[in-house]
């Protein structure tokens, strides 16, 4: 079959025109690069010779690669040598004008077959393509930054394209390397689209102070696998980039979760745009640098002298609950595993047990580690057993009523001064609080599962912690070896507030027929470097789990964008919970 598009011109050669334009030649064709007037040309003739030697430099490619990807690439000045182009890719500035001007042109000069391709990241593809008398072949192509990494590349069609056009631009997509996935023509395709409205929500609640753009950053990137922080990534995107996104999302949307955070407009009225100013978010040490000068390093500092914890006790005899103990026991700390019987505290403990082995046969610890861990936990049936301890951990159902009930028992039982935590992921922790008569004491420790594995604590304040007990938690969740970040008792806390509306987006996305399961888990991995796609993180967590934590955060922010997908809902209510039930978003019980 031959190869589509042999020759191919790239309009516009900053960073990742320059990136399109290597790509393109690296696969064997010929690549006619146009800049606008001859400086610009022979910059950027320069920028693709340095971006190539560094690539030799890498062993990406060899010298001699190098010397014919070179021969293969002409760049000049005149947009009237496009017409000898099979496919014209556009990489000007994100302008709709300039690129509706670029498009009229192209369509003037190029022969009626060209296909013409616009490489913008949320600007209509409609519009663009209306600037020319061939809108069937035109179609957007957005690829990732740094091009020679990112493997991801959206085909973009508009309700004009051809399917013929859409199939050719993928195969010249899967030619160069890339996985393309077929997006239609709505501000931020599948990528931007989900990812934006999870950094501006990061944004607003870092100018509400709510928590410091450290803890918002090591939250997502501990508590979620991500490669970044959102503020951090935001800084790198650039913010008046982020800012014009999502004012295109916000323009087609109406949604408020997309308007820009106010201190998104306020940046960028400063001219401090993120790295390639050297201030955004974080200042850093020089215009372009990517090391930050002023942030805080290591997890959030106690806040004055805190309460002695030696002895711990830990309520519940789940998974969550043994994880905990055994974070506790390994520390060196003796531990209290209750539950409401013995025979279930002895079995929580011999699933303990079994952790521990499988960590001595990995090589993560001795058997003597493993001897001295075991040998700190005592298995109880009754929560009186904890009266003299001074650190209470509840694991237990998340359901409202049975935590209020053993916060209830717990003041009864436990002695006057002992910190009582929950390990709450969406409940109110106020409400463990006025179960019990000190609420001072109250405080939220939420561990992620796996709590050995997973090394971020978020630390619950409420309005009633005593200042000593937050102290005290936040030194001792360092202490254990854990990454606490600090934050106040509101639905979600940073991640499940920042995640699951995330989660919720993409399943509109999928409802609404915009791109497929497989497309959209792709696109989130391949661009933004996420382990996981939603879909797949989605049946992970359980789509039970995910629609309660949904319906909270709708509860408490009341915003129509938190309002969870009625094919969330749907699915929940047939019983397709994810993994668990071998069916949620996709099938697993055949696989």
């Amino acid at each position: 079959m031959e190869r589509p598009f042999p020759t191919v011109a790239v309009v516009g050669l900053g960073t990742m025109g320059a990136g399109v334009a290597v790509a393109v030649a690296k696969s064997g064709r010929r690549v006619i690069g146009i800049e606008a007037g001859e400086d610009s040309a022979a910059r950027a003739l320069a920028r693709i010779e340095e971006a190539t030697a560094h690539a030799v430099e890498r062993e990406r490619i060899t010298a001699e690669e190098r010397t014919a990807l070179l021969a293969r690439i002409t760049v000049g000045h005149e947009l009237a040598a496009a017409a000898e182009a099979d496919l014209v890719i556009e990489e000007v500035p994100e302008q709709l004008e300039l690129k509706r001007e670029v498009f009229a042109e192209l369509d003037r000069i190029c022969p009626p077959s060209t296909v013409l391709a616009t490489g913008t990241t949320a600007l209509p593809v409609t519009r663009i393509a209306a600037a020319t008398a061939r809108p069937e072949r035109v179609l957007g192509l957005h690829f990732f930054n740094p091009v020679h990494s990112m493997k991801l590349v959206e085909v973009v069609r508009t309700v004009l394209t051809s399917p013929q056009t859409a199939e050719d631009a993928a195969a010249f997509a899967r030619d160069l390397g890339k996985e393309p996935v077929a997006a239609g023509d709505r501000a931020g395709f599948v990528v931007n689209g989900l990812l934006f409205a999870y950094l501006n929500q990061a944004a607003a609640m870092y100018e509400s102070k709510y928590a410091s753009r450290e803890d918002i950053d090591a939250a997502m990137r501990l508590g979620c696998g991500l490669p970044m922080g959102p503020l951090a990534l935001l800084d790198l995107i650039g913010i008046d980039t982020a800012r014009t996104v999502l004012e295109a999302m916000y323009e087609q949307s109406r949604d408020r979760l997309h308007a820009p955070a106010p201190i998104l407009g306020q940046l960028v009225a400063a001219g401090l745009l993120g790295r390639k100013t050297g201030r955004g978010f974080y200042a850093y040490e020089a215009p372009g640098s990517s090391k930050p000068v002023d942030a805080a390093t290591g997890p959030a500092r106690p806040k004055g002298p805190g309460r002695e914890v030696r002895t711990v006790g830990v309520c519940g005899s789940g998974t969550m609950a043994t994880g905990i103990v055994e974070v506790f026991a390994k520390a060196g700390h003796p531990v209290l595993l209750a539950a409401r019987s013995q025979e279930k505290a002895d079995r929580a403990k011999e699933q303990l047990a079994r952790s521990l082995e499988r960590s001595v046969a990995k090589g993560r610890m001795t058997a003597e580690q493993r001897d001295a861990a075991l040998a700190l936990v005592t298995p109880v049936g009754q929560y009186a057993e904890l009266a003299d301890v001074d650190l209470v951990v509840e694991a237990v159902a998340e359901d409202l009523a049975v935590k209020r009930e053993l916060f209830a028992t717990l003041d009864k039982v436990v002695r006057p001064g002992a910190v009582l935590a929950t390990t709450t992921s969406s409940l109110p922790v106020i409400s463990c609080a006025t179960a019990t008569s000190r609420p001072q004491d109250v405080i939220g420790m939420h561990f992620f599962n796996p709590a050995p594995a997973m090394k971020l604590v978020e630390v619950v304040s409420t309005v009633l912690t005593a200042p000593e007990v937050t102290a005290t938690v936040l030194e001792l969740t360092a202490k254990v070896r854990k990454h606490p970040v600090e934050c106040g008792d509101r639905a979600g806390f940073i991640v499940n507030a920042l995640l699951f509306p995330y989660l919720n987006d993409a399943v509109r996305m999928l409802q609404e027929h915009y791109a497929t399961v497989d497309d959209i888990d792709t696109a989130m991995k391949l661009g933004c470097g996420y382990p996981m796609g939603p879909f797949e993180l989605l049946d992970v967590v359980g789509l039970d789990v995910s629609l309660a934590i949904e319906r909270v955060l709708h509860q408490e922010f009341r915003e129509p964008g938190l309002a969870a997908a009625p094919l969330l809902e749907h699915l929940v209510a047939a019983g397709c919970l994810g993994r668990k039930t071998g069916r949620g978003f996709r099938d697993h019980a055949r696989r």
